[in-house]
């Protein structure tokens, strides 16, 4: 008897011991952050510096609040939402661009110079930006209202070429709604490899908190998901990433959650552990990065901003990039990363709304 007990005790120590050197690995990988901030554009006086400048805006042109980044298909080149700044319109808590000669769409090459850039008055507060397989760049105009032209805007999304030929547009121009053929402030657009259309609707809390699905040729298929706390339901569905499988990533922000659904829009799972998800990014190997730019201590208590880093099929954060702003403010208002992609030697940009940062992150190992 006694035999049998010191055995399984040593069972049980053995087992012990095993499950603490696991718990112990796990948390130096995640305490040994492979990133380091490298550089950004920084509003003020011109382009800032955080390490060594990478980017640089066109002479004279002001830092505005970023908006959607996508890199681009040659796995280098880095598209980007920057706003009009200080030569928008204030309307409420946002500035608009609709009455700006500045082109809101760029693209930066590795070495930071802007070679290209397009939409000047097209857009009032464009807001997500998605790059397709064929180069073709998305956006969704996530304002609303008419300009003193008199020119009605928002509640739409619009494909691009590369040189910035419009190509498509959903929606109608300054008509919300929750029809096949409307939108309430869509916030996000992915595009699936068959070429269907998702779109995040939208970016409020009071809106149609839904994903719509088209045909690649704008045909509408379908909606999915509605308001609410519940399985399957969202509150305020700020981004979107489909990851290696097909599966769709939805940045269930005011749930402070991702919801997954497949491409049919059927429920799959919540996960809880990215902290409350501004935007998301899946990398072709399964890596998921998920920005985090509203956790504080009222919209979300005992979370830090910042990036997490994890695999979409464990499930596991496995590496968090802390912000390096007011972290955590005690006011609502986040500060760090709301939108962000990544390049094909792993390095991080991410657009910082709130403090109008476009800060990169290189990977150092």
């Amino acid at each position: 008897m006694t035999l049998t007990l010191i055995k399984r005790f040593t069972q049980l120590l053995g087992l012990f011991i095993a499950l603490s050197l696991m718990i112990a690995e796990v948390q130096a990988q995640s305490g040994r952050n492979p990133y380091r901030s490298a550089n950004g554009l920084q509003a003020g006086s011109g382009p800032g510096l955080i390490g060594e400048q990478w980017a640089k805006l066109p002479s004279g042109r002001p830092m505005g609040s970023p908006g959607g980044v996508n890199i681009d298909t040659d796995g280098e080149h880095l598209w980007a939402i920057v706003r009009c700044g200080g030569d928008g319109t204030p309307r409420g808590s946002q500035t608009y661009c609709d009455n700006s000669d500045l082109n809101p769409i760029l693209k930066f090459d590795p070495d930071g110079n802007v070679v290209e850039e397009f939409g000047s008055r097209m857009f009032a507060w464009p807001h997500g930006l998605h790059v397709d397989r064929d180069g073709n760049i998305w956006v969704t105009e996530a304002g609303d209202g008419e300009s003193p032209g008199g020119r009605t805007f928002g509640h739409q999304v619009f494909k691009f070429s590369p040189t910035g030929e419009l190509l498509m547009t959903l929606g109608e121009a300054g008509v919300s709604g929750d029809g096949p053929n409307h939108f309430t402030a869509p916030s996000d657009i992915v595009t699936a490899p068959n070429g269907d259309i998702f779109v995040a609707d939208g970016h409020s809390n009071a809106g149609n908190n839904r994903i719509v699905k088209f045909s690649s040729d704008g045909t509408f298929i379908m909606d999915f998901a509605e308001t609410g706390y519940g399985p399957g339901q969202l509150m305020g569905p700020h981004a979107m990433a489909i990851d290696p499988s097909g599966r769709i990533f939805v940045a269930d922000r005011g749930n402070k959650r991702i919801a997954i659904f497949d491409q049919e829009g059927n429920f799959l799972s919540n996960w809880t552990q990215f902290g409350m998800p501004s935007d998301i990014w899946i990398s072709e190997d399964g890596t998921i990065f998920v920005a985090d730019s509203e956790s504080d201590m009222t919209q979300n208590p005992g979370w830090e901003k910042g990036i997490r880093i994890g695999d979409v099929e464990t499930a596991w954060v496995e590496y968090f990039i802390l912000d390096t702003g007011d972290n955590p403010p005690i006011t609502q208002g986040g500060s760090g990363a709301e939108s962000l992609t990544v390049d094909r030697n792993g390095s991080i940009y991410a657009g910082e709304p709130r403090p109008q940062e476009l800060r990169k992150y290189i990977k150092v190992r």
